[in-house]
């Protein structure tokens, strides 16, 4: 199950308490105090782990408590400190205070391991009491409170590439088809419930990450359907790829222009990374002249089809791609525009080789 958000409570360790103890030995004449300190309480740490990647072991659990120390015993017996309490999460986990939303730990490196809360510290013995007015003292100190946090923890994936786009547009299919990715596919909206992550292999030594989140209707960045839910996982893509169906009842530029509204009132941040555009479907293309509308949408964004590119893009029909050896990355303007078909496998490979190099732009 893919968890991406819990609550709980989380506290780290009491300390022990200090030892009230008189030695009693043969030959030692009123012997004295020799009560030993407490044990210090767990700590409580947060590690990154690559091997996991949602939060579900938490979900149902409301109270997570680190150990106590042990109690000082007599023989200035220091009582064991407890161990520490490590919560194993997936890259991209964000602890926030549940009461003020402040963001306490960003988790993203892999093997991480920070330390949350701090056990508290064991109580003095009555050992450390001893002295010329006090001969026999029979004070030790309790130990100090473990500290308690009330906190969230927010899952946003991490990932190189993130796909953007209306339900049923065809992401799950691109993904599956060019990563190593297995969502499930069909022929109705909102088939990806949950945020999807692939490997895409450009050559034998180079790979990216993309990201497939729920499709994204109007009014998702005011909570309307699912996107709003996960729109946090591309919040920390290097790139977008926008994905728009050609075989859709909107017409492309439409299309296009709402998800970039939508994403703008999520996060100016977001809305300002560098992005790419595929034109998806365009085997079920049942419009008049797909050439014609692809040309409409390059025109639209003041842009002129291109004629050559280093990608290999198949010229039977019309793309845009930035020209990288005359001119500087524009990044106000999309890397490229490629209609792409997942079931012909048409620009399924090249694209794989023009995102890597658009990845590169964003360093």
């Amino acid at each position: 199950m893919f968890i991406d958000s819990v609550k709980f409570t989380v506290s780290s360790g009491k300390g022990g308490q200090g030892c009230t103890s008189f030695r009693r030995e043969k030959f030692v004449v009123k012997g004295g105090p020799d009560g030993g300190d407490g044990g210090k309480g767990g700590d409580v740490y947060f590690q990154v782990d690559n091997n996991t990647d949602t939060l579900s072991w938490y979900k149902g659990r409301t109270v997570l408590k680190a150990e106590n120390g042990k109690q000082g015993m007599g023989r200035r017996m220091t009582g064991k400190s407890a161990p520490a309490l490590t919560l194993i999460v997936p890259p991209g986990t964000q602890v926030i205070d549940a009461n003020t939303n402040e963001v306490l730990l960003d988790l993203l490196n892999e093997g991480e391991k920070v330390l949350f809360l701090e056990g508290g510290k064991g109580g003095l013995g009555n050992v450390h009491f001893k002295n010329s007015k006090n001969q026999r003292p029979t004070y030790a100190q309790p130990g100090l409170p473990g500290q308690i946090r009330e906190i969230k923890l927010e899952l946003k994936l991490i990932a190189d590439v993130g796909l953007v786009g209306y339900p049923n547009v065809g992401k799950s299919t691109l993904i599956s088809t060019v990563s190593n990715a297995e969502p499930e596919i069909a022929n109705y909206e909102f088939t990806t419930l949950t945020p999807k992550l692939g490997v895409v292999e450009v050559g034998e030594y180079n790979s990216f990450v993309m990201a497939d989140i729920p499709g994204i209707i109007d009014g998702a960045s005011e909570g309307r359907g699912l996107g709003i839910e996960f729109l946090k996982h591309i919040e920390r893509t290097k790139t977008l790829l926008f994905t728009i169906d050609v075989s859709n009842h909107r017409k492309i530029t439409e299309q296009f222009e709402i998800l970039k509204e939508e994403l703008a009132k999520f996060s100016v941040e977001l809305s300002g990374r560098n992005y790419a555009i595929a034109l998806t479907k365009v085997d079920a293309y049942y419009g008049e002249d797909l050439n014609k509308d692809i040309k409409e949408f390059i025109d639209s964004l003041s842009l002129e089809e291109s004629n050559s590119n280093d990608f290999g893009f198949d010229s039977t029909l019309p793309y845009f791609v930035q020209d990288l050896t005359l001119s500087r990355f524009d990044k106000t303007k999309p890397f490229f525009i490629l209609p792409i078909s997942s079931v012909t496998h048409l620009n399924t490979k090249s694209i794989g080789y023009a995102l890597y190099e658009l990845l590169g732009q964003s360093k």
